[in-house]
Order: C-alpha cells, then sequence, then structure tokens
C-alpha cells in the first residue's frame, strides 16, 4: 500500500509542476510584491501554496461527479486539458505575459494576491485543473485519491518554497535567464500536452472501435 502511496503522490507531483510552473511565477510574484515587507511577501507565499492545494484538491475529490454531471468521458476531458496546457506552454515558449495588462493592473493594487492572480489563474489554472479531474477519473482505489492529494501537498510545499526564496533566484539568473528556464520548461509541458491529447484520442478511438485498437 505504501509503494502504490508513493507511486501516486509522486507521479502526482511530477505531472503537476511543470504545468502550473511555479518556478516562472517567481518574477510576477516579486513584480507584484516589489513595494511590500519581507513579512508580507511570506504570507502571500504561504497563503498562495495553501490556495492552491485547497482548490486542486477540491477539484480531485469532485471529479468524477463534475464529469458526470457535464456527461464528459475522459478521453475528451484529456483532448482539452492537453489543448489547454499547450496553449500554456506555447505562451511560455514565445515569452508571452502569463498576465494581461488589465490583469496586472488590477493586481498591483490589491491588498490579497494569493488567491487571484496567484493560485488562479497563474498556478492552478485550467490546464492543472483539467490534471486533476482527469486523476480523479482514473483512480480506482482510495489509495490512488490519497496519493494524489499527497502529491498535490507536496507542489503546495515547493511552490511555497519557490516564491519564499525566489528572490535569490530572480538576482542571479535575472530576466534574461529566467526567460530562457521559463522557455525550457515550456518545451518539456508542450511535450506532456501532446501526450495528453494523444491519450485522449487513443481512448475516443478505442470506445468507438474497440475492436480496430485490441
Amino acid at each position: 500500500m505504501w509503494q502504490q502511496l508513493t507511486s501516486a503522490a509522486i507521479g502526482t507531483f511530477l505531472t503537476l509542476f511543470p504545468v502550473t510552473n511555479p518556478v516562472g511565477a517567481i518574477p510576477i510574484f516579486y513584480g507584484l510584491t516589489a513595494v511590500n515587507t519581507k513579512l508580507y511577501r511570506l504570507h502571500q507565499a504561504r497563503q498562495t501554496a495553501i490556495n492552491v492545494v485547497l482548490i486542486l484538491g477540491v477539484f480531485l475529490l469532485a471529479g468524477r461527479e463534475i464529469l458526470s454531471f457535464f456527461g464528459i468521458s475522459l478521453g475528451v476531458l484529456r483532448i482539452a486539458g492537453g489543448l489547454l496546457i499547450a496553449h500554456t506552454a506555447w505562451e511560455m515558449v514565445t515569452a508571452r505575459q502569463r498576465l494581461t495588462r488589465p490583469e496586472s493592473d488590477e493586481a498591483v493594487d490589491k491588498e490579497d494576491i494569493s488567491f487571484t492572480p496567484m493560485a488562479i489563474p497563474m498556478i492552478s489554472g485550467p490546464g492543472a485543473i483539467g490534471v486533476v479531474i482527469g486523476f480523479a477519473a482514473s483512480n480506482t482505489r482510495w489509495v490512488d485519491d490519497a496519493g494524489c492529494l499527497l502529491g498535490i501537498v507536496l507542489l503546495g510545499v515547493t511552490i511555497y518554497l519557490c516564491l519564499a526564496l525566489g528572490e535569490p533566484l530572480v538576482g542571479v539568473l535575472g530576466k534574461n535567464g529566467l526567460g530562457a528556464l521559463n522557455r525550457v520548461l515550456g518545451f518539456f509541458i508542450l511535450a506532456i500536452a501532446v501526450q495528453f491529447v494523444a491519450d485522449g484520442t487513443f481512448s475516443l478511438l478505442r470506445e468507438a472501435a474497440p475492436s480496430l485498437l485490441r
């Protein structure tokens, strides 16, 4: 059981980490909190991590009900999630801003940025939510769900560490270095998106013509 729990937790973490891309959120976080104190930044980093864990945890636990309510198959969800993740990856590869100008302007004047824009849509955006719903639909045992929840908690800890300790990284790499790192991560995220679309397509074909894909 412990091996299954650990395997599910590590798999969830490794899948969600590039999709949520906490490293890419570091310069935006420090840009929005540039005039604030270190204590405020630590509080906002902690609240952002907590909000991400709560959001993804809720969608994991309610994933099957959501798919059932809307009548969406797992194959369709994987394709839709893959397209969303691909869109995010393409923005990273082409160095487009993750926040629109109106979102960025509004965030600068906000007292609390931990829920919006940091948790949503920056980190736990539609792509990450689609991934955890896919996990929920695929899991068949309680240990799988528990492992996924543990993986989400590990992701939350990692997000907190990235945001709380990311200032030296910003100083060392600079904007050009962070941009290059973001593009590399974007490539791997694009590969994950293609895998999601491929898995979803095969799943739909298997349902439509099972005799052809034995």
